[in-house]
């Protein structure tokens, strides 16, 4: 399957030339290993697409309805980050 997604400019360009490596979306669209990730650059001042498109497969997924692991008032208070390994 095929999924489009809009990716601003410069997380589309941190996953081009290969220093992003995962995606982080909020859980509203069924996905699936081995699905296609299209990504669409957006521009948000002009409300339009680029035209560049990316096309990444999906290797993993972690669903969970859960903030994050920690406590609400920590994430409320410091919020998260989220890293990418080598």
């Amino acid at each position: 399957m095929i999924i489009k997604k809009k990716s601003w400019p410069e997380e589309f360009q941190a996953t081009l030339n290969g220093s992003k490596k995962f995606d982080c979306r909020l859980f509203d669209f069924d996905c699936a290993v081995g699905d296609t990730l299209l990504l669409e650059e957006w521009d948000s001042s002009t409300k339009e697409y680029t035209g560049r498109t990316l096309e990444k497969k999906i290797t993993y997924i972690l669903k969970t309805k859960e903030v994050a692991f920690w406590k609400e008032e920590d994430v409320n208070d410091k919020g998260f980050q989220i890293m990418s390994l080598e």
